[in-house]
């Protein structure tokens, strides 16, 4: 028998530390590089955002996760031990071994429930739904948390001024239930896809069992991320713009029929372009680029999370979440709050 997933609770948890253009420019100065506030604002839309303590369990990537998932719990009138599978979305866990879904479990008490870790990079979340979805509605689950958490500012190259200013750290989280077929919340469809030709367009090249990290590689910063910023942003606004279309064709709707777009929160240029291109008003998009910056897997459920509890998303109305990430990863999905 085939159920519906429905999403029916969200959360979201960030750093203390607050991180403010003018902090970055000076960071950055210290290794010979110049930006400014105005610099920054103009090709990002970014003007701050938060970053973990370094050493500060309260500020783990699981940390977080377990804040932005009992919030979660709570709006879903659920409890840890309700939830049977959690999908944590990331790409930088708090630990090779164990998965960060392990320790995430520990710390909120979802004793019954087993998990694992999913890097889609910035799809992470998108792709958890999708995973969470397909357990629900095979009648393998009835309850599913889905996390999308990075603390990207570990590998963050804070040399170099075109990628450093845009990244933060966040965490969101989604209760998943079956749903009858008028209940709110239902995801209605997704649409995923990755292309692994594109690779080095964002990438990590050290860390893994490919490269380990050893003090040369350290001074080159393979350990810290590279992008090309340029290319990301062709690939990102068209992929971004095709999977909007499809998905909703796909489901016989317009862009006109849709109430609330949350894209990726990468920078505000390619979310306006994607907005341009769809012919989509910028008062139906959900956005906290401005004020989060970058967080990754936690883009689009932080952002979720803020609409629905300032009233912004209401019963009833079609919102799309829509996704790329390092691989290159690509995600939508629809649904009907």
């Amino acid at each position: 028998m085939e159920f519906n997933a429905k999403i029916t609770g969200v959360g979201s948890a960030f750093p203390k530390t607050k991180v403010t253009n003018n902090d970055i420019s000076d960071l950055i100065a210290e290794y010979g590089e110049h930006t400014n506030d105005q610099w920054i604002r103009e090709r990002t839309g970014i003007v701050t955002r938060r970053i973990s303590e370094k050493g500060n369990p309260d500020e783990y990537n699981s940390a977080l996760g377990a804040k932005a998932s009992l919030l979660a719990l709570e709006m879903a009138g659920k409890k840890a031990i309700d939830v049977e599978l959690i999908v944590y979305g990331t790409a930088s866990p708090d630990t090779l071994l164990p998965s960060t879904a392990c320790w995430l479990q520990k710390k909120i008490g979802a004793d019954l429930a087993w998990g694992f870790d999913l890097n889609a990079a910035c799809s992470g979340f998108v792709y958890g739904l999708a995973v969470g979805s397909q357990f629900i509605q095979t009648g393998n689950a009835k309850t599913v948390l889905v996390t999308g958490v990075d603390v990207v500012s570990f590998v963050v190259n804070w040399k170099d001024r075109n990628s450093c200013i845009l990244f933060g750290d966040g965490a969101g989280a989604a209760v998943l239930e079956r749903a009858d077929d008028n209940d709110s919340g239902k995801i209605i469809d997704y649409k995923m896809l990755s292309n692994g030709k594109l690779w080095s367009l964002f990438h990590v090249e050290a860390g893994g069992s490919k490269l380990e990290v050893t003090n040369d590689l350290i001074l080159q910063n393979k350990n810290k991320m590279a992008m090309n910023g340029k290319e990301i942003f062709k690939v990102a606004v068209r992929t971004l713009a095709d999977f909007a279309v499809n998905i909703l064709e796909k489901n016989n709707y317009t862009i006109d029929d849709l109430d609330w777009f949350i894209p990726h929160q990468a920078n505000i240029r390619i979310i306006e372009a994607v907005a341009r291109r769809l012919k989509l008003p910028m008062e139906k998009v959900v956005i906290n680029v401005d004020r989060c910056g970058n967080t990754s897997a936690a883009t689009i459920p932080t952002a979720l999370d803020e609409a629905v509890r300032d009233k912004r998303i209401k019963k009833g109305q079609l919102v799309l979440l829509d996704a790329f990430g390092a691989g290159i990863t690509f995600g939508s999905v629809l649904m009907r709050w």
